[in-house]
């Protein structure tokens, strides 16, 4: 009873203490030295990035800190390192690629809620390391994945559309919630041909299926990994594999879905049976199918908007957590996409006559 009196008192006096005191500086104080070191980083690394992101100067005076620059900019540092502190106060450890994260975050909404969605927990892997959020629209992932039945996650490479709806699914199995966990994809992106490839069936279609097998072996350990795909708690196979079959008590996962064509989705979504959720991800830029046929992601995404009980949640590169660089990449195409579509606009008037 005293240690929650305690620690009631001491997350009263952090609040207090790190709200911003506006004038020639801002100054943040902590409480908790263990915390307070996390939060600084080794050499004061993450204060360092935060000065260079948010154009501030960032002194480190015992456990306080001391903000000086634009006004604007000193509030926002302030908040960024009051909700960080916060959540490592919680027991949440701090990355550099966290900070980084929720720079983005503070970046596109002021008012984001960094200790909200970086607290929650969607899974702990076998190397002990908290899986959670890293973006607004992540965030908005997984509570769409735990309130529907069917969720589509569409956007980019590096958003960790299928990262987090492997963790999910498998908080789930391990809370006895479900029975199964499914993952599958297109084994071949033009037409699943596989017939064509050398070897036996599980040669042809392993090499497609491999980055599912990568994200289930980064959550589990491999040797438990695999007594439970032998078991059959865990099953990964082609989308081919999946048609004429009624899936209860599982968690579908299907990855790669651009280059599914109309009649495949169709026949994967109605797999669905009992106590089951799917999670469909895919990337509408990446079409790898024939050209003239019509993805059956995007077919869905028109045919099923309005659909209630049906989740669609759209990623940019703003929720990128592969390495920063990719981040720029993906908006380079983009634009470079962009200039293309408005330079073949303007030429389809002479064109079509």
């Amino acid at each position: 009873m005293r240690a929650r009196h305690r620690d009631r008192e001491r997350a009263r006096l952090d609040k207090a203490n790190s709200q911003p005191s506006f004038g020639d500086s801002l100054e943040l104080h902590f409480s908790d030295p263990r915390s307070f070191s996390a939060l600084v980083g080794h050499n004061d690394a993450n204060v360092r990035l935060i000065e260079q992101a948010l154009g501030v100067t960032i002194g480190v005076n015992g456990a306080a800190l001391r903000i000086s620059g634009d006004s604007n900019a000193q509030a926002l540092a302030g908040k960024l390192l009051s909700e960080l502190y916060e959540v490592l106060r919680r027991g949440r450890p701090i990355y550099p690629g966290d900070v980084e994260h929720a720079l983005r975050m503070l970046a596109a909404d002021h008012d984001a809620e960094i200790q909200t969605i970086f607290l929650d927990t969607v899974f702990i892997s076998a190397h002990r390391r908290v899986i959670s959020p890293k973006s607004v629209n992540q965030k908005l992932y997984i509570d769409a994945i735990r309130q529907y039945d069917i969720v589509f996650g569409i956007g980019p490479a590096g958003t960790g559309k299928t990262y987090l709806a492997m963790a999910m699914a498998l908080s789930a199995l391990m809370k006895n919630q479900l029975a199964r966990v499914v993952l599958c994809r297109p084994a071949v992106e033009a037409g699943e041909k596989l017939g064509f490839l050398p070897g036996d069936l599980a040669e042809k279609v392993n090499p497609y299926l491999r980055p599912l097998y990568d994200a289930l072996h980064d959550m589990v350990e491999f040797d438990r990994a695999r007594r439970m795909v032998e078991r059959g708690t865990i099953e990964v196979a082609p989308l081919a594999f999946m048609r004429g079959r009624t899936l209860n008590d599982s968690f579908v996962i299907l990855d790669e879905a651009q280059n599914t064509t109309s009649e495949q989705m169709k026949m994967f979504l109605t797999r669905l049976g009992y106590n089951s959720k799917a999670v469909i991800t895919g990337d509408i830029t990446q079409i790898d199918l024939p050209s003239g046929k019509l993805s059956g992601l995007k077919e869905a995404r028109m045919v099923l908007a309005e659909t209630p009980g049906i989740k669609f949640v759209y990623f940019n590169e703003r929720d990128v957590v592969r390495h920063r660089l990719v981040q720029a990449v993906i908006a380079a195409y983009e634009r470079a996409a962009q200039g293309e579509t408005g330079a073949a606009g303007g030429g389809a008037q002479g064109d079509s006559n």
